[in-house]
């Protein structure tokens, strides 16, 4: 796979230099793209910082399925409104693109997982209520498959919770409501099952041993992702992560070290004891010696049993989508940059129960 990465990061006018010649074949894309990096990058500028928000009917797919931990959206029109209604609310807005992770060619289709820093001041109502002033800066991935110039499919994990709090408003109340104006708006709850973490008596399913000699970065992170979340074997931990391991995730947590990490881990299995961890997807760019950086969509799925950062237990069942980003090298996690939209997950946890 041709690598491209984020030439001239943190110049903007670098990355949005006209009249760049084409690095890479971009077969039914608009000719002023020059890479998939630079499609994601640039469209994204031109539509929110811009305020252009019209050429989402030239890059969305008219039947495009966005996908969150809330569920499906559909259509390029939700599109529209969602985009004007969060512009409204913060019309300064700055979306730093911090990496593009991607894979495939303009036949197949491109996936691509960008990591945004968001940066604004709260000057118009939004979802959360009236305009507070304040300067809040938001975290995520959105991940899409883009084909021809459109983007077809999208999966969204921002750091909803910690906007939420930046803002200051009052998070039991704000959780209700949103589950209210669900129900209003006729969005209708997830339907659960109760988790499948074994078959009757027996154990956690077992990975097959992989199939290829020497290092393989698939195969490693998955069978990392299974190993602690699906068995319990926190003490692979040591065997995954490097000693000076750093991990960025929602809330503004940064967990530095393996010690913080498993704290992290068995606060979550503390609260959610029979969870499941599924991984959607995969890819990643890199090689064994320059070291990896990969994508991972996964999903925890289980019962609200124990005490934890989410209130007393309910007993209700929930759904998390989330997506990761890590660096690895020298077959170690060595930095990892993982969101997931906790407003949503508390929705399910403590909204009404008919939404």
């Amino acid at each position: 796979m041709e690598e491209i990465t984020l030439d001239g990061k943190g110049d903007i006018g670098k990355i949005l230099a006209p009249g760049q010649e084409r690095t890479q074949s971009m077969k039914g894309f608009d000719e002023d793209y020059v890479d998939i990096v630079d499609y994601i990058i640039r469209c994204t500028h031109r539509i929110w910082e811009e305020h252009g928000v019209g050429l989402i009917y030239s890059h969305y797919g008219h039947n495009v399925s966005i996908w969150t931990t809330d569920g499906l959206t559909y259509g390029r029109e939700a599109v529209v409104e969602g985009t004007l209604r969060t512009q409204a609310a913060f019309p300064d807005l700055r979306l730093y693109g911090d990496e593009v992770i991607w894979s495939g060619d303009d036949e197949a289709g491109f996936h691509t997982s960008h990591r945004i820093t968001w940066v604004a001041h709260n000057t118009g109502y939004s979802a959360y209520g009236p305009p507070t002033g304040r300067r809040v800066i938001r975290t995520g991935i959105a991940n899409c498959f883009v084909k021809e110039n459109l983007i077809v499919e999208e999966w969204i994990a921002r750091d909803e919770l910690g906007l939420l709090l930046q803002l200051g408003f009052d998070l039991p109340e704000v959780i209700e409501r949103l589950a209210r104006q669900d129900r209003l708006l006729g969005i209708k709850p997830r339907e659960y099952a109760l988790p499948e973490r074994v078959t009757g008596q027996t154990t956690p399913e077992v990975m097959a041993p992989k199939e290829t000699e020497g290092f393989d970065v698939e195969d490693f992170v998955r069978r990392s992702f299974h190993e602690v979340w699906n068995w319990r074997l926190l003490n692979k931990i040591d065997d995954y992560y490097g000693r000076d391991y750093l991990c960025h995730t929602t809330c503004g947590r940064h967990l530095m070290g393996r010690g913080s990490f498993r704290a992290f881990v068995l606060t979550l299995l503390g609260t959610f004891p029979d969870v499941t961890m599924t991984v959607e997807h995969f890819y990643a760019m890199g090689n064994d010696e320059t070291g990896y950086r990969t994508m991972t969509r996964w999903n925890l799925q289980g019962t609200h049993k124990g005490p934890g950062p989410y209130g007393e237990p309910t007993g209700r069942p929930f759904y998390l989508m989330g997506i990761s980003h890590h660096t690895v090298k020298d077959g170690r996690f060595v930095e990892e940059w993982t969101y997931f939209d906790e407003v949503a997950l508390l929705k399910q946890l403590h909204g009404p129960k008919e939404r």
